[in-house]
Protein backbone atom coordinates (compact mmCIF):
# COMPACT_ATOMS: atom_id res chain seq x y z
CA UNK A 1 0.00 0.00 0.00
CA UNK A 2 1.00 3.78 -0.85
CA UNK A 3 0.89 6.21 1.45
CA UNK A 4 1.36 10.00 0.74
CA UNK A 5 2.45 12.57 3.36
CA UNK A 6 1.56 16.45 2.80
CA UNK A 7 3.44 18.18 5.39
CA UNK A 8 6.01 21.05 5.67
CA UNK A 9 7.13 20.69 9.06
CA UNK A 10 10.59 18.64 7.81
CA UNK A 11 11.02 17.05 11.40
CA UNK A 12 7.88 15.88 11.85
CA UNK A 13 7.87 14.73 8.18
CA UNK A 14 10.32 12.74 8.39
CA UNK A 15 9.69 10.80 11.11
CA UNK A 16 6.01 9.95 9.86
CA UNK A 17 7.86 8.89 7.33
CA UNK A 18 9.87 6.32 8.90
CA UNK A 19 6.95 5.41 10.79
CA UNK A 20 4.91 4.38 8.15
CA UNK A 21 7.75 2.66 6.28
CA UNK A 22 8.51 0.17 8.86
CA UNK A 23 5.16 -0.84 9.20
CA UNK A 24 5.96 -1.97 5.46
CA UNK A 25 4.15 1.26 3.25
CA UNK A 26 5.86 2.79 0.45
CA UNK A 27 5.39 6.49 1.01
CA UNK A 28 6.22 9.59 -0.60
CA UNK A 29 6.51 12.51 0.79
CA UNK A 30 5.49 16.28 -0.02
CA UNK A 31 6.02 19.62 1.58
CA UNK A 32 3.91 22.07 -0.42
CA UNK A 33 0.66 22.39 -1.35
CA UNK A 34 1.32 22.73 -4.80
CA UNK A 35 3.51 19.54 -4.71
CA UNK A 36 0.81 17.59 -2.62
CA UNK A 37 -1.86 18.60 -5.95
CA UNK A 38 0.67 18.25 -8.57
CA UNK A 39 1.41 14.62 -7.33
CA UNK A 40 -2.27 13.92 -6.81
CA UNK A 41 -3.45 14.65 -10.33
CA UNK A 42 -0.33 12.25 -11.50
CA UNK A 43 -1.24 8.62 -12.56
CA UNK A 44 0.16 7.29 -9.48
CA UNK A 45 -2.92 6.00 -7.25
CA UNK A 46 -2.28 6.24 -3.34
CA UNK A 47 -4.22 4.24 -0.41
CA UNK A 48 -3.98 7.20 1.86
CA UNK A 49 -3.41 10.53 2.25
CA UNK A 50 -1.83 12.22 5.46
CA UNK A 51 -2.28 16.35 5.02
CA UNK A 52 -1.51 19.19 7.17
CA UNK A 53 -3.91 22.02 6.36
CA UNK A 54 -0.80 24.63 6.75
CA UNK A 55 0.81 24.15 3.63
CA UNK A 56 2.69 26.68 2.02
CA UNK A 57 2.01 27.62 -1.83
CA UNK A 58 -1.82 25.89 -1.40
CA UNK A 59 -3.54 25.40 2.47
CA UNK A 60 -4.33 21.66 2.83
CA UNK A 61 -8.68 22.52 2.13
CA UNK A 62 -7.29 23.41 -1.28
CA UNK A 63 -5.86 20.41 -1.68
CA UNK A 64 -8.91 18.20 -0.74
CA UNK A 65 -11.25 20.27 -2.48
CA UNK A 66 -9.55 19.44 -5.77
CA UNK A 67 -8.81 16.21 -4.82
CA UNK A 68 -12.70 15.46 -3.96
CA UNK A 69 -13.13 17.28 -6.93
CA UNK A 70 -11.42 14.75 -9.36
CA UNK A 71 -13.59 12.29 -7.99
CA UNK A 72 -10.38 10.53 -5.85
CA UNK A 73 -11.58 8.59 -2.98
CA UNK A 74 -8.27 7.48 -1.56
CA UNK A 75 -9.28 7.98 2.35
CA UNK A 76 -7.31 11.78 4.00
CA UNK A 77 -5.82 12.09 7.56
CA UNK A 78 -5.77 15.81 8.00
CA UNK A 79 -3.13 17.11 10.69
CA UNK A 80 -3.36 20.49 12.12
CA UNK A 81 -2.50 22.75 14.72
CA UNK A 82 -5.91 24.49 14.39
CA UNK A 83 -8.18 23.27 16.87
CA UNK A 84 -11.06 25.03 16.50
CA UNK A 85 -14.07 23.19 15.66
CA UNK A 86 -15.10 25.48 12.71
CA UNK A 87 -11.72 24.35 10.73
CA UNK A 88 -12.66 20.18 11.68
CA UNK A 89 -16.30 20.74 10.30
CA UNK A 90 -14.94 22.45 6.73
CA UNK A 91 -12.64 19.37 6.81
CA UNK A 92 -15.04 16.92 7.25
CA UNK A 93 -17.56 18.41 4.78
CA UNK A 94 -14.51 18.57 2.15
CA UNK A 95 -14.34 15.19 2.32
CA UNK A 96 -11.39 14.40 5.30
CA UNK A 97 -12.33 11.24 6.54
CA UNK A 98 -10.50 11.85 9.92
CA UNK A 99 -8.30 14.72 11.47
CA UNK A 100 -5.96 15.11 14.62
CA UNK A 101 -5.05 17.93 16.18
CA UNK A 102 -1.02 18.83 16.59
CA UNK A 103 0.77 17.92 18.80
CA UNK A 104 -0.54 14.18 18.42
CA UNK A 105 1.09 10.52 19.59
CA UNK A 106 2.27 8.55 16.73
CA UNK A 107 0.66 5.61 18.43
CA UNK A 108 -2.60 7.32 17.68
CA UNK A 109 -2.30 8.00 13.85
CA UNK A 110 -0.76 4.66 13.34
CA UNK A 111 -4.24 3.56 14.75
CA UNK A 112 -5.84 5.52 13.16
CA UNK A 113 -4.30 4.51 9.08
CA UNK A 114 -4.56 0.76 10.40
CA UNK A 115 -8.66 1.79 10.93
CA UNK A 116 -9.41 3.65 7.56
CA UNK A 117 -7.03 1.01 5.49
CA UNK A 118 -9.09 -1.46 6.91
CA UNK A 119 -12.51 0.20 6.30
CA UNK A 120 -11.02 0.31 2.39
CA UNK A 121 -11.38 -3.42 2.51
CA UNK A 122 -14.74 -3.05 3.28
CA UNK A 123 -16.47 -6.24 1.11
CA UNK A 124 -13.47 -7.85 -0.09
CA UNK A 125 -11.38 -10.04 2.35
CA UNK A 126 -8.54 -8.24 3.89
CA UNK A 127 -6.64 -11.74 4.40
CA UNK A 128 -4.54 -13.28 0.84
CA UNK A 129 -4.46 -16.86 0.87
CA UNK A 130 -2.04 -18.63 -1.13
CA UNK A 131 -1.43 -22.16 -0.37
CA UNK A 132 -0.49 -22.10 4.09
CA UNK A 133 0.76 -18.66 3.32
CA UNK A 134 -1.72 -15.64 4.70
CA UNK A 135 -1.34 -12.35 4.72
CA UNK A 136 -3.33 -9.77 6.39
CA UNK A 137 -3.05 -6.69 4.07
CA UNK A 138 -4.33 -4.39 7.30
CA UNK A 139 -2.55 -5.74 9.98
CA UNK A 140 0.82 -6.32 7.50
CA UNK A 141 1.86 -9.69 8.64
CA UNK A 142 2.67 -12.78 7.40
CA UNK A 143 2.02 -16.25 8.31
CA UNK A 144 2.91 -20.24 7.39
CA UNK A 145 0.09 -22.35 8.80
CA UNK A 146 -0.93 -19.62 11.36
CA UNK A 147 2.40 -18.99 12.65
CA UNK A 148 4.06 -15.37 12.07
CA UNK A 149 6.69 -15.12 9.17
CA UNK A 150 9.28 -12.77 10.24
CA UNK A 151 9.79 -10.24 6.87
CA UNK A 152 11.31 -6.74 6.67
CA UNK A 153 9.42 -3.55 5.73
CA UNK A 154 10.36 -4.34 1.71
CA UNK A 155 9.58 -7.70 2.05
CA UNK A 156 5.93 -7.34 3.17
CA UNK A 157 4.90 -5.02 0.20
CA UNK A 158 6.33 -7.54 -2.10
CA UNK A 159 5.06 -10.04 -0.67
CA UNK A 160 1.44 -8.21 -0.69
CA UNK A 161 2.19 -7.13 -4.22
CA UNK A 162 2.35 -10.74 -5.60
CA UNK A 163 -0.44 -12.33 -3.26
CA UNK A 164 -3.07 -9.05 -4.42
CA UNK A 165 -2.42 -11.19 -8.05
CA UNK A 166 -1.71 -14.78 -6.95
CA UNK A 167 -1.71 -16.89 -9.90
CA UNK A 168 -0.45 -13.11 -12.44
CA UNK A 169 2.22 -11.77 -13.44
CA UNK A 170 3.59 -9.14 -11.70
CA UNK A 171 6.16 -6.66 -13.64
CA UNK A 172 9.18 -5.43 -12.17
CA UNK A 173 7.97 -2.15 -12.64
CA UNK A 174 4.81 -2.57 -10.86
CA UNK A 175 7.09 -4.25 -7.61
CA UNK A 176 9.31 -0.95 -8.02
CA UNK A 177 6.27 1.33 -7.56
CA UNK A 178 4.81 -0.86 -4.48
CA UNK A 179 8.36 -0.78 -2.56
CA UNK A 180 9.86 2.35 -3.37
CA UNK A 181 8.76 6.41 -3.30
CA UNK A 182 9.63 8.10 -6.38
CA UNK A 183 12.69 10.46 -4.35
CA UNK A 184 14.55 6.81 -3.91
CA UNK A 185 16.51 4.98 -6.55
CA UNK A 186 16.36 1.73 -6.81
CA UNK A 187 17.09 -0.89 -9.69
CA UNK A 188 15.79 -4.28 -11.04
CA UNK A 189 18.89 -6.03 -9.37
CA UNK A 190 17.18 -5.20 -5.87
CA UNK A 191 14.48 -6.64 -6.97
CA UNK A 192 15.43 -10.00 -7.68
CA UNK A 193 17.58 -9.94 -4.44
CA UNK A 194 14.02 -9.36 -2.80
CA UNK A 195 12.40 -11.73 -4.80
CA UNK A 196 15.64 -14.71 -3.63
CA UNK A 197 14.93 -13.60 -0.15
CA UNK A 198 11.27 -14.00 0.11
CA UNK A 199 11.61 -17.22 -1.93
CA UNK A 200 13.47 -18.97 0.86
CA UNK A 201 11.19 -17.60 3.36
CA UNK A 202 7.86 -18.65 1.71
CA UNK A 203 9.27 -21.74 0.70
CA UNK A 204 7.74 -23.80 3.90
CA UNK A 205 4.34 -22.49 2.86
CA UNK A 206 4.39 -24.66 -0.78
CA UNK A 207 4.38 -21.77 -2.68
CA UNK A 208 6.44 -21.00 -5.70
CA UNK A 209 7.64 -17.03 -6.83
CA UNK A 210 8.56 -18.10 -10.56
CA UNK A 211 10.38 -15.92 -12.85
CA UNK A 212 8.66 -15.84 -15.82
CA UNK A 213 11.32 -14.25 -18.22
CA UNK A 214 10.73 -10.93 -19.85
CA UNK A 215 7.49 -10.33 -18.03
CA UNK A 216 8.34 -10.31 -14.39
CA UNK A 217 7.19 -13.08 -11.32
CA UNK A 218 4.29 -14.79 -10.21
CA UNK A 219 3.37 -16.23 -6.67
CA UNK A 220 0.71 -19.54 -7.39
CA UNK A 221 0.93 -23.04 -5.57
CA UNK A 222 3.67 -25.58 -6.02
CA UNK A 223 2.37 -28.31 -8.06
Amino acid sequence: MRILIAEDDEVLADGLSRSMRQSGYAVDRVGTGLEADSILRGEQPYDLIILDLGLPQMDGFAVLRNLRERNQHAPVIILTARDSVGDRVKGLDLGADDYLVKPFSLEELEARVRALLRRGQCGTNPMLCCGSLSFDSVGRRASINGQPLELTSREVSLLEALMLRAGKVVSKEQLLERLYSYSEEASNNAIEVYIHRLRKKTAPAGVSIRTIRGLGYIIDNQP
